[in-house]
C-alpha cells in the first residue's frame, strides 16, 4: 500500500463540500444563540435553550466528521446524522402538540422552520449522500 492509499477517503467532495458548509453554519446560528440565551434568560426557557445548545454539539462532530473522512468517520456520521434527525421529529413534534412546554424556540422547534427548515432537511441529505458514498466504495 501507499501513502495515498492509507488516506482516509474524503467525505467532503462534491456535494459533501456543500453538506460541510450548511453544517459549519448551523453549528455558529444553534451555539451561538443557546450561548448567548444561556448566559442571559437560561430561566426563562432552560429546555430550549439546552436543546439548542445540544443541537449545536451535534452540528459541531458531524462537521467534524465529515471533514476527518474515512470509513469510522463516515458511520459515525451517519448514526448522528439519524440521532440528529431523531431529535428534530421529537422536538418538531413536540413544539407543535405542546407549545406550552417550550416558552422559546429551540433550532429544532417546528421541525427547524426558524432556520427555513435547514435543521429537517440537513440530516436527511447527510444520510442520503453518506449511504451513497459508502455504496459507491463498497463496488
Amino acid at each position: 500500500m501507499t501513502a495515498v492509499d492509507e488516506r482516509p477517503k474524503r467525505l467532503t467532495s462534491g456535494p459533501g463540500t456543500l453538506l460541510v458548509w450548511f453544517y459549519g453554519v448551523m453549528v455558529v446560528g444553534a451555539v451561538s444563540r443557546s450561548a448567548y440565551q444561556i448566559a442571559t434568560e437560561f430561566d426563562r426557557a432552560p429546555l430550549a435553550y439546552s436543546l439548542s445548545a445540544v443541537a449545536g454539539v451535534v452540528y459541531a462532530f458531524i462537521t467534524y466528521t465529515l471533514v476527518r473522512g474515512g470509513e469510522t468517520a463516515r458511520r459515525v456520521a451517519q448514526v448522528c446524522c439519524a440521532a440528529e434527525l431523531a431529535g428534530v421529529l421529537i422536538v418538531g413534534t413536540w413544539t407543535v402538540v405542546d407549545s406550552s412546554a417550550f416558552p422559546d424556540a429551540t433550532v429544532w422547534s417546528d421541525y427547524g422552520m426558524g432556520y427555513v427548515f435547514i435543521p429537517v432537511l440537513l440530516p436527511l441529505s447527510a444520510l442520503y449522500w453518506l449511504r451513497k458514498g459508502a455504496q459507491q466504495g463498497a463496488a
